[in-house]
């Protein structure tokens, strides 16, 4: 009896394990999740844990948390996607004693009722990146604003074409998603256009994946080739554009534009792939976000509304009304490996 009762117990730790659907930096013990304690306690749950986007957060996060005198671990979801992985990481960490969680949600959506759990427990949660809908569903956002960030690369694309009519391809990224939205909607309205214009030539989701990229200009090409305009998501359909439109020998006619400020990106716009790119800054998201979970631990103080952690524009051919910044300081400020 005593083997079978220790052989079952064993099977459920497994489980457990198996079930968490997350990876583990750094685990303490259990505690108090309210503030006010002295302790930071901080956790971070990012979409996955090997984008290099999410990696330079968890590391930024790390490094500010270790500075501050914070304890810190990260979980992620197994996929770009992975709600349920998200929810566990979510109770993972109460369990553990977290006092603050900061989260990159997969979904605005899919994970509010583990977050309102943690709210109610008393865990201060603050969006990193991406923000939830309702925006209200938790205490803060520290991110890029992404309607910002698109219209950014729009007015660049309109200046570059220096008065010519814009006949464009669009390459977004998932259907429905906050980030997609907002950087579509920001572009056209930097560019002067709406869903509806003529100007558009031709539109295809990519997911933010460079072969999806590829694959879906391939296509819109089959239909015309009389375009001179690009918009990229990001950085990855960036370069699926890119090698769709060298193919047919278009690269050098089409002004195109993307959005990250990744290190690979910043060196796509230095070698010519793409005319600029907009950065975003992930390493100022997870050191604010850390700096308020320490405030929080001290004073119980808590942040609250939408924190825009900036966007710059980076290219080597710059225009008059446009600012930006050129790929030598786009490489000093980057994210990723350099």
């Amino acid at each position: 009896m005593r083997q079978r009762s220790l052989a079952a117990l064993a099977m459920a730790a497994a489980l457990a394990v198996t079930s968490a659907g997350c990876t583990v930096e750094r685990h303490w013990g259990g505690g108090s999740n309210a503030g006010g304690g002295g302790k930071a306690k901080v956790g971070l749950v990012t979409k996955t844990d090997t984008n290099p986007y999410f990696v330079e957060l968890r590391a930024a996060a790390k490094a500010a948390a270790e500075a501050n005198g914070a304890e810190f671990s990260a979980l992620a979801g197994q996929f770009d996607g992975d709600n349920d992985g998200q929810v566990r990481a979510i109770e993972n960490l109460m369990q553990q004693g977290a006092n603050t969680i900061l989260i990159t949600p997969s979904s605005s959506t899919g994970v509010l009722d583990a977050i309102d759990r943690a709210r109610k427990a008393g865990v201060l949660v603050i969006a990193l990146d991406t923000a939830t809908e309702p925006d209200t569903a938790v205490d803060a956002t520290f991110a890029t604003d992404n309607f910002e960030a698109g219209r950014q690369q729009g007015a660049y694309v309109k200046a570059a074409l220096a008065g010519k009519p814009p006949k464009l391809f669009m390459v977004d990224g998932t259907a429905g998603s906050t980030v997609d939205t907002q950087r579509h909607t920001g572009f056209l309205k930097g560019i002067g256009l709406t869903d509806a214009s003529p100007e558009i030539k031709g539109k295809t989701p990519a997911n933010g994946d460079q072969s999806l990229a590829q694959q879906g200009v391939e296509n819109l090409l089959q239909r015309t080739t009389d375009i001179n305009a690009v918009y990229t998501m990001n950085e990855p359909m960036g370069r699926g554009t890119y090698a769709a439109l060298q193919a047919r020998g278009l690269v050098d006619r089409i002004v195109m534009g993307s959005i990250d400020g990744g290190c690979e990106g910043v060196k796509n716009v230095r070698d010519g792939q793409y005319a600029a790119t907009v950065m975003q800054f992930p390493k100022k998201m997870a050191e604010q976000g850390v700096l308020a979970a320490v405030e929080y631990a001290k004073t119980g103080k808590k942040p609250s509304g939408f924190v825009n952690t900036g966007s710059a524009v980076i290219t080597d051919k710059p225009i008059p009304g446009v600012e930006s910044q050129d790929t030598k300081w786009g490489l000093e400020n980057c994210w990723g490996t350099k």
